[in-house]
């Protein structure tokens, strides 16, 4: 019988790499122009209109507690559609689509003691590199009351 696969957008803050279930992410853009919306948290960077949808955007690197860096040509923003809630976190650059079999994700208890470890679905080994799982129900269940 062959192992349960999925399939993982794999992205870069700094020099580490993150994924997510492809299934949840809509379309991957470059950088937009963002409106600020004020009394909104840190990592709320504001809003893009994507086609005429106004999209809040998190700052990815703000969220997990990570230090600031400047936008470049490798800059995206990744749109994702949970249980119709839609939003886009800013990454640094998206590297790869990666097909794990779910036996490859092993759970981050253990590994991480922090307070990250909430928003961390497991780490998953890929050939030679270790890519941490990012779970976005949590990661925005703040924002929005009923994913939690």
């Amino acid at each position: 019988m062959e192992a349960e696969k999925k399939q993982f957008v794999v992205f870069r803050l700094g020099d580490e790499e993150y994924g997510t279930d492809i299934i949840k992410v809509t379309v991957i853009e470059r950088m937009l122009n963002i409106a600020r919306v004020p009394t909104t948290p840190a990592y709320i960077r504001g809003v893009i209109n994507l086609r005429g949808d106004i999209i809040p955007v998190m700052d990815l690197r703000t969220r997990l507690g990570l230090p600031e860096k400047a936008e470049d040509d490798d800059t995206r923003i990744i749109i994702f559609d949970i249980n119709k809630i839609v939003f886009g976190t800013i990454v640094d650059s998206v590297s790869e689509v990666l097909q794990l079999e779910e036996s490859k994700i092993e759970s981050a208890v253990g590994i991480i003691n922090d307070s990250s470890l909430d928003y961390i679905n497991g780490v998953a080994k890929a050939e030679s590199k270790l890519v941490t799982l990012i779970n976005l129900e949590r990661l925005i269940s703040e924002l929005v009351p009923e994913l939690s």
